[in-house]
């Protein structure tokens, strides 16, 4: 199952676009290419709710073609892993571009949110993740 959505605001210079995808049921990669912006944010927060709701736990943001991104994408970042916490779930970027990369250090978003250089490298983290979570967690019935 593969997404393309593309946005195409007046007086964007440059058009976010968001492929969604789904490697396995419990999560989605979404790969992002464009500014990430106040501009751009809210619709790659439309869809990490849609993939929620649809019962995806796990985001996978692979960010390698995102040139730039300022506080508003940060925060839909860090809203999605609020979010995915609540569900026992993660968030996991993949490949941020070297700005990109150093806006999440110096904001400290990369000291709560994984990184990883590839979807396989993600998947890994999601797997230890879940190890992780307790069987009440992993359920929501303890003991189960």
């Amino acid at each position: 199952m593969s997404y393309l959505w593309e946005e195409s605001m007046s007086g964007a210079q440059n058009p976010l676009s968001i492929d969604v995808s789904v490697p396995r049921e419990d999560a989605a990669l979404l790969a992002v290419d464009g500014f990430l912006d106040i501009d751009t944010a809210t619709e790659l927060h439309h869809h990490l709710a849609n993939q929620l709701h649809h019962g995806r736990r796990h985001f996978l943001l692979d960010l390698s073609g995102v040139p730039f991104m300022d506080s508003s994408g940060m925060n839909v970042i860090l809203r999605g892993y609020q979010e995915t916490r609540d569900v026992a779930g993660s968030v996991h970027v993949i490949a941020p571009t070297p700005a990109v990369r150093r806006i999440l250090d110096l904001t400290g978003v990369s000291l709560t949110v994984s990184l990883a250089d590839s979807v396989d490298e993600a998947l890994a983290h999601v797997d230890a993740h879940t190890a992780q979570a307790s069987p009440e967690d992993r359920t929501g019935t303890p003991g189960a």
